[in-house]
């Protein structure tokens, strides 16, 4: 099914966090209905993880609001992971526009910077309102942050990084990602914040999946 692309991110209805985890909350809530919180995609889409692990995607672009305020939260759930799930971020690049900050996740992936610098260019867009969309800025960015100018673009722009680039791009659209910020499992199910109205939600809804997945279902 051919689902038409938003050229924004989707507004969730609300980011705001009750106190309680994904699985406590689940667990006061309604069961996740598919169709209505979740969408079961007519055909697999590529799974990467090993054999007998769970993947989880979370699809993002920097330069949207909302994946900007969804950060700290799926950051916080992703580092709970248990051992048998394969948490994934992908960039998603619904125009020609968004192809330089997915090499920009891509080139901080292969130079082992996430951890430094991944959250600081979510600041450095909507905290600091720098203009980070174009090769040229956002090398200077990086050179600003310590990173060597040549070497960050021998990366931003290697053979690996557009084949990730591809490969995150074919994930799309195999997962048939409206807007972002949105989840999914395993290349079976798709979940954002548009269907479950919030972030925090569709958290308790993957994870609805996962164990989903876990017993074979």
């Amino acid at each position: 099914m051919s689902m038409k692309r938003r050229d924004v991110c989707i507004a969730a209805a609300s980011l705001a966090m009750t106190g309680l985890s994904p699985q406590h909350a689940l667990a006061q809530a309604r069961v996740p209905q598919a169709g209505t919180d979740y969408i079961k995609l007519g055909k697999l889409a590529p799974v990467d993880a090993p054999a007998g692990k769970i993947e989880v995607l979370e699809f993002f672009w920097y330069s949207c609001p909302h994946c900007n305020a969804f950060e700290p939260l799926v950051a916080a759930w992703s580092a709970k992971m248990p051992a048998d799930v394969v948490f994934r971020r992908v960039p998603v690049a619904f125009q020609d526009t968004y192809l330089p900050q997915q090499r920009l996740f891509f080139a901080l992936e292969a130079m082992g910077l996430m951890t430094q610098l991944h959250e600081r260019v979510f600041a450095a867009i909507h905290a600091e309102r720098q203009n980070l969309v174009s090769e040229q800025a956002i090398t200077e960015w990086m050179a600003r942050q310590g990173v060597d100018k040549a070497l960050f673009a021998s990366h931003f722009n290697s053979f690996s990084t557009a084949t990730k680039a591809r490969r995150a791009n074919q994930l799309m659209t195999a997962y048939q990602v409206e807007g972002v910020p949105a989840l999914g499992v395993a290349g079976r199910f798709y979940t954002d914040g548009a269907m479950t109205r919030t972030m925090e939600r569709a958290l308790q809804v993957a994870d609805y999946l996962v164990a989903e997945v876990r017993a074979g279902r």
